[in-house]
């Protein structure tokens, strides 16, 4: 972000943390030329090699591993930065009094603040989401990489745009409540942190599973999730049609039902989501965390409001 664009608190935002921007900068630039150069260079490899094998490969996989993981953690660092030095720094200090003096308003004050923050963390974002992309069609399906694994899902959808968003508004609310730079950044990636593992535990039963049942006798195999598919619960089916997780017979993949002679077993089942579930399950997902967004953001002014009227 180019502070010559900028006029007022605004410049004056992107001035106060011009290194921040440029580390951002740099973030992105370095993530592009590791993940764009991998990429590269597994496309050189030996055509001759089985598919997916190669020095290139490994290392792109083992970057986009890791590239995931901080994609996750994106929004954190966000909340984090925005709680600590751009809102409560400014309290615990009184710097903010000074910003007041030169014919500002308290809530211009901070939405300057806050839409300066939330252009870069969009425009970061946004330019990490493509970096990832970039490497990601050689990569998905694999091992630790599935479309709905945690870091992938975040990382190639709409969530992660609405999860920064949060960040940058519960940062703005939790900035002025605790008015401490260190508590701030800590209590911020707390309430973050929550929203994304609850909101992660509860997606995939926005939408009802799809249901695949099968024979179970000796000498029939368990079922495979169709294509992609995300599995959700396997087992055995009764006669009475009272559904048993998982099967009787450890040890072996034949769900037979001779292996329980006490139970009448007449078929297999498996629940699953399927891949075209993504999208549903993002929109849903990123509907939910703006809306949190732009509820924290309400407070935010409100408690704003009522201290510097």
């Amino acid at each position: 972000m180019s502070t010559l664009t900028l006029k007022g608190p605004h410049w004056v935002t992107a001035r106060q943390y011009r290194r921040t921007l440029w580390l951002a900068a740099v973030g992105v630039g370095g993530s592009l030329a590791v993940i764009g150069g991998l990429r590269i260079w597994d496309a050189t490899q030996d055509t001759e090699l089985p598919d997916r094998w190669g020095r290139g490969y490994d290392l792109l996989r083992g970057a986009m591993e890791q590239f995931s993981q901080g994609m996750l953690a994106l929004p954190l660092l966000v909340g984090a930065f925005v709680a600590g030095p751009l809102i409560a720094r400014e309290f615990e200090s009184g710097t903010y009094k000074l910003s007041l003096t030169q014919s500002i308003t308290p809530t211009a004050w901070l939405r300057a603040k806050l839409q300066t923050a939330t252009t870069a963390a969009l425009a970061t974002t946004l330019a990490l989401t493509a970096v990832f992309l970039i490497g990601w069609p050689r990569v998905a399906g694999t091992y630790g990489l599935h479309w709905a694994d945690r870091g992938p899902y975040e990382a190639t959808g709409t969530v992660l745009t609405s999860y920064v968003l949060l960040a940058v508004a519960v940062g703005a609310l939790v900035g002025q409540l605790v008015r401490r730079t260190l508590v701030a950044m800590a209590a911020t990636g707390g309430v973050v942190g929550l929203v994304l593992l609850i909101l992660g535990a509860l997606r995939w039963d926005f939408l009802p599973v799809r249901t695949i049942t099968g024979p179970a006798h000796e000498g029939v195999h368990a079922l495979v999730t169709p294509g992609s598919g995300l599995p959700m619960g396997q087992g055995l089916i009764r006669a009475d049609g009272q559904r048993l997780p998982g099967y009787f017979c450890y040890g072996s993949d034949v769900p037979d039902g001779s292996c329980r002679p006490d139970e009448a077993i007449t078929a297999q089942y498996l629940d699953y989501h399927p891949a075209s579930h993504f999208w549903p399950t993002q929109l849903i997902e990123t509907g939910i965390v703006l809306a949190l967004a732009a509820l924290a953001a309400y407070v935010a002014f409100r408690v704003l409001r009522s201290r510097h009227p």
